[in-house]
């Protein structure tokens, strides 16, 4: 008899990841009838057109076919060839073997390397675990933190749906602290006080504290007092801190700038709270999602509880070996005078500079849309407006309804979660210029009619 719904885990069914749910299922049925759907729902940068960084992909290609280096008609700058040699003298077998559990160390180095220059502080190899992608470096945390069903993990509402999907799968409790919204997303000491102790009320107990910074959905950049406020409220309620902080070189507002949670602790000389920290080659300006590279770095957690994060770690064997090499052109770009410093430079500012073009485009174009709010894209990839419905109406009714009429696939705020009584969507800023001018423009008239 075959397999049935039945025979699966409680668990698996009640996972929900809403950013490929059931928007983004019609909007593939329409696409395959025809339709032009534009995809603003995941932040997949090269598949809206984002061109791949020149240097990466030399590296790559060479430290897949060292041989490459050696034609008589090679073209590749030699510090692109010199990178991929390193690499290779690291592995020692190249990309086809296994590497050790934690990743290559000389990516593990050069990770190292990047954020003492980043934080001016110290960073440990050794306490760096590469990573397919950020995602498993978070789901490696949670599954470290949740022993079983009592135990909670506070996350930030609005959140990206890895964390309730990933909560929900590990049979933890999800433990939800409301972001202010009329306050740029901030964090609220009285709101965590607020959400910590509901949860305690209810027979919870809260292990850790999740933080996305710059925010995903919301597009908010967290200054250093906020991060001061939640390492603090985190050493007095014996919390760890899941620093999620992929989108550390999305910062787009004048006069803001990432501000690592590792930087904070130890200004502040803290060694009470435990940190995961998380980085990913698939946001910034890379755009890598495919590759499936990042890392998590841990700060202050003993070595006991260090052996059994990398056993966990080896049970997989290792993260992939081209999403290492891919973190390792994240962390050790081309240096000035270098051969390539000039092309990547190039490339790294265009993207960068149409991003935060498209930011201010969208955040203006919405705001000027009857019934739509939008607080300024500071950071990240996306935004995350206010919407007024009719009675009755939902936030899913609303996005399926935009998606049948305009083609234009977001993703409602109930798959990222909401204050009660209010609506919202998410949308990225990644379709190129043109295109968002077009989205913004549906959503006009779309909204005109809908309401």
């Amino acid at each position: 008899m075959p397999i049935t719904l039945a025979d699966l885990g409680k668990a698996v069914i009640e996972t929900e990841y809403a950013v490929r749910g059931p928007i983004v299922a019609r909007a593939a049925e329409l696409e395959k009838s025809g339709r032009k759907i534009i995809y603003c729902n995941i932040g997949n940068p090269q598949a809206l057109e984002q061109r791949p960084l020149s240097y990466l992909r030399q590296v790559l290609a060479l430290c897949e076919y060292p041989e490459l280096a050696e034609s008589a008609a090679s073209s590749f700058p030699s510090d692109a060839v010199e990178a991929a040699r390193s690499i290779l003298a690291g592995s020692k077998h190249g990309l086809g073997a296994y590497s050790e559990s934690k990743g290559l160390r000389v990516v593990r180095e050069a990770v190292a390397e990047f954020i003492g220059e980043r934080d001016g502080i110290a960073a440990d190899p050794e306490a760096i675990y590469l990573t397919d992608g950020a995602s498993k470096g978070v789901q490696a945390a949670l599954r470290l933190l949740i022993a079983d069903a009592s135990d909670g993990i506070m996350i930030p509402i609005p959140q990206y749906p890895l964390y309730s999907a990933t909560i929900t799968l590990y049979e933890g409790a999800q433990v939800p602290y409301y972001l202010d919204e009329a306050h740029d997303w901030r964090l609220s000491r009285q709101l965590l006080e607020e959400s910590i102790a509901e949860a305690r009320r209810k027979g919870v107990k809260v292990k850790a504290i999740c933080v996305i910074n710059p925010g995903n959905p919301t597009g908010s950049v967290i200054d250093r007092d906020n991060i001061g406020m939640i390492v603090d409220f985190a050493r007095e309620q014996g919390l760890s801190i899941l620093a999620d902080e992929v989108y550390q070189e999305n910062v787009y507002r004048p006069g803001d700038r990432f501000v690592s949670f590792a930087k904070v602790m130890a200004e502040k000389k803290e060694t009470g709270v435990s940190l995961f920290s998380f980085h990913s080659c698939s946001k910034g300006f890379m755009g890598e999602c495919g590759h499936r590279g990042g890392y998590m770095e841990i700060r202050n957690i003993p070595a006991e509880v260090v052996a059994q994060i990398t056993k966990l770690q080896s049970v997989s064997l290792c993260s992939n070996l081209p999403g290492q090499v891919a973190v390792y052109c994240m962390v050790r770009p081309p240096k000035p005078g270098r051969p390539s410093y000039e092309r990547y430079a190039k490339e790294r500012d265009a993207i960068l500079s149409e991003l935060r073009s498209r930011a201010l485009l969208l955040a203006e174009g919405l705001n000027k849309i009857p019934g739509v709010r939008c607080n300024t894209v500071a950071g990240a990839m996306y935004a995350y407006p206010k919407i007024s419905l009719p009675s009755g109406r939902s936030d899913e009714d609303y996005c399926m309804a935009l998606l049948e009429e305009t083609g234009v696939c977001v993703v409602p705020g109930t798959g990222f979660g909401q204050l009660p009584g209010t609506a919202h969507f998410r949308t990225t800023i990644l379709p190129p210029t043109e295109r968002i001018k077009e989205v913004v423009r549906l959503f006009a008239e779309f909204q005109a009619a809908y309401r």
